[in-house]
């Protein structure tokens, strides 16, 4: 039965043909290793974020007065509710450290220099984007931690000179966080940067397909200066293929992923959490917060420095 949907399969779409023309005789670099491969990881990552994303989706009502207890309805009573939105918690920031180091590979392998800045923007953007989705999912549980987070967060742009202000409250959809800014983060969480971000993932992964991928910068060959003026394709005839060499090396880099998120999940799922994450989001009592891990340190800058505008800027 196998065999005979598979032979239906290759018949029409010639997956046979497809494999060796654009896998097989496709090279990485032989020096591409493991840190090689976390672009790949970052991209199972977002996989993942989306596809419990949809399963929460499901259940999430974008209403401040229904936001918190539809959470609580997920974790408590929605079969496997509570690992799916675990996955999602855990995975937004897993996701930030993922591509945080495949943004230091990137610059120590100097990806970013000619004629890779295309790619290079490209990946920039989406690693802003991955932000944006973390900030804009932070308040939909609307409980204490993630609206007195988001009211520091949005308070940042307020720093601003001229523009500061008028940035805030657009974000916000007011002078402060209410059920519009809950209403806006959705809209921005569920339709807007999915959009966008398939548009730029799109370009990243066409740019790589497109030039190759960047050998060290510190190898002995060097690129002849009648070549630098022109497009020029990176094929590396002496490198690895990239099946099955570098998917199977991708392959166990997403393994420990996957190792990494459900060992959080099962001995530290309180993790990114705290006590305030199991009470309804109440503008009327300030509690002491902080932001996201990820946004501690310009937050603390910020506040280190007396001017804010240079605060920002330092950033």
């Amino acid at each position: 039965m196998f065999e005979r949907t598979r032979q239906w399969v290759e018949i029409r779409l010639g997956l046979n043909d497809l494999i060796e023309s654009h896998l097989k005789v496709y090279n990485v670099p032989k020096e591409t290793g493991f840190m090689g491969t976390l672009g790949l990881v970052a991209l199972i990552a977002i996989l993942v974020q989306s596809i419990t994303g949809v399963f929460l989706l499901m259940y999430y009502i974008p209403h401040p007065d229904h936001a918190f207890s539809s959470i609580q309805t997920i974790m408590n009573e929605v079969p496997f509710g509570w690992f799916f939105r675990s996955m999602h918690v855990v995975g937004s920031n897993v996701i930030i450290a993922v591509l945080f180091i495949h943004l230091l590979v990137v610059f120590y392998k100097e990806s970013y220099k000619i004629p890779r800045e295309m790619t290079w923007i490209s990946g920039g953007l989406m690693y802003c984007f991955i932000f944006l989705f973390c900030i804009s999912g932070y308040l939909l549980s609307w409980n204490q931690l993630s609206y007195w987070s988001t009211t520091i967060i949005t308070t940042i742009p307020s720093f601003l000179p001229f523009i500061g202000e008028s940035i805030g409250g657009f974000i916000r959809g007011g002078e402060y966080v209410t059920g519009k800014t809950l209403n806006r983060f959705f809209a921005f969480h569920v339709a807007f940067l999915p959009f966008i971000s398939i548009i730029f993932i799109g370009i990243h992964i066409f740019m790589i397909r497109r030039i190759g991928f960047a050998s060290d910068p510190r190898s002995p060959y060097k690129v002849p200066a009648s070549a630098q003026g022109k497009f020029r394709k990176e094929l590396n005839p002496d490198g690895k293929p990239f099946y099955s060499h570098y998917l199977l090396v991708g392959v166990y880099m997403t393994m420990i992923y996957f190792a990494v998120l459900f060992f959080i999940m099962t001995f530290f799922p309180a993790m990114f959490q705290s006590d305030l994450s199991l009470v309804k989001a109440d503008p009327l009592m300030t509690p002491d917060v902080s932001p996201p891990w990820y946004f501690l340190a310009p937050y603390m800058l910020i506040r280190l420095v007396p001017n804010k505008f240079l605060g920002i800027g330092l950033q």
